[in-house]
């Protein structure tokens, strides 16, 4: 089972690009260790901009571990991986005009429900996020 405590360690194996801007924000005055959705919100950004200059080189590797993190992890994961990095990746995309669409062939299928029940949620098509996948009897 994977913990909180090392995802950010897989991510930054799968996409090395990142380790500049990881060294740089964690060696900062206003880093706090262990908020794993900031983590994961530095990690989007690094992912969007890396899409928007088409470098996506490293992507297969990252949604490889962004499945793992789905299917391995604990609950607290499970649901960062979706609400802190996919979430995150398409917000991020959004606010900056690049189409979230452009992550949408690296993702494998766990990782695609997620991102499609985020999608219906946020159109309104689903009362939260995770209401297709686990429907309330």
């Amino acid at each position: 089972m994977i913990a909180k405590g090392e995802v950010m360690q897989l991510l930054l194996a799968a996409c090395p690009s990142f380790r500049e801007a990881w060294t740089a924000y964690v060696t900062s005055p206003d880093y706090e260790e262990g908020l794993l959705y900031i983590d994961l919100g530095e990690y989007a950004d690094h992912l969007v901009e890396l899409a928007s200059s088409g470098r996506t080189a490293d992507f297969p590797a990252v949604f490889d571990v962004v499945e793992r993190l789905h299917l391995e992890g604990d609950a607290y994961v499970r649901e960062a991986a979706t609400i802190g990095l996919c979430e995150g990746i398409q917000n991020v995309a959004s606010n900056t005009g690049v189409d979230a669409a452009l992550f949408v062939p690296y993702l494998k299928p766990e990782t695609a429900r997620w991102w499609a029940e985020l999608n219906a949620f946020w159109d309104g098509k689903s009362p939260y996020v995770g209401a297709g996948i686990n429907p309330k009897k």
